[in-house]
């Protein structure tokens, strides 16, 4: 980091956000700090739901999603880009270059992970900075509005980002006894 201005260098920066993310996988009372804290989606002003012509169902169902698929997503990307020994290191020792040559490693492999096991699109088709307009019932899951939001559809505006979907998932399958919360044994050498 610049003694100058305090800021995080871009390495490092890559760093913190690969903990966060992980961090608010695995640990719901730190997800709901980063959401009260107004650093997270929920911190983005909501979009204003268009008048429905039918009532809106009382509550919406929940499923409980098991921990098993985002622990193998896990396990492999330590495997193949040692992620979670990156955001277990303490980087205050290394300069921002040798924090920049590890990120490149872990960015290498982190898209290897992605690659493989994902087929990853674009949510919406136009380049980032396009004016767009969203009509009358578009779906509010795969669009995110900020910024002033007021009135109903349709919405024009400046795409920010174009968003991804994952269009196919293929993790491995596991063996029934494979315990999942081990993310990488530890090796020891003989």
């Amino acid at each position: 980091m610049s003694k100058s201005n305090n800021l995080p260098s871009f390495g490092s920066r890559i760093s913190l956000a690969f903990g966060a993310f992980f961090k608010t996988l695995g640990d719901a009372q730190f997800a709901a700090r980063v959401r009260d804290d107004g650093i997270g989606p929920a911190a983005q002003p909501a979009p204003v739901p268009a008048p429905a012509a039918a009532p809106a169902p009382a509550a919406a169902l929940l499923r409980e999603a098991t921990p098993d698929a985002a622990l193998q997503l896990l396990s492999l990307f330590q495997r193949e880009a040692r992620l979670i020994d990156f955001t277990q290191e303490d980087l205050s020792g290394y300069s921002d270059a040798d924090i920049g040559a590890a990120a490149r490693l872990v960015h290498e492999g982190c898209a290897k992970v992605l690659r493989e096991h994902f087929s990853i699109d674009a949510v919406r088709s136009e380049a980032e900075g396009s004016r767009v307009t969203l009509p009358e019932g578009f779906d509010a899951s795969s669009v995110r509005l900020t910024g002033n939001v007021v009135g109903k559809a349709p919405f024009t505006g400046t795409l920010s980002h174009r968003g991804w979907r994952a269009s196919s998932v293929r993790l491995p399958k596991l063996a029934e006894a494979h315990d999942a919360n081990v993310l990488a044994p530890a090796e020891v050498e003989l």
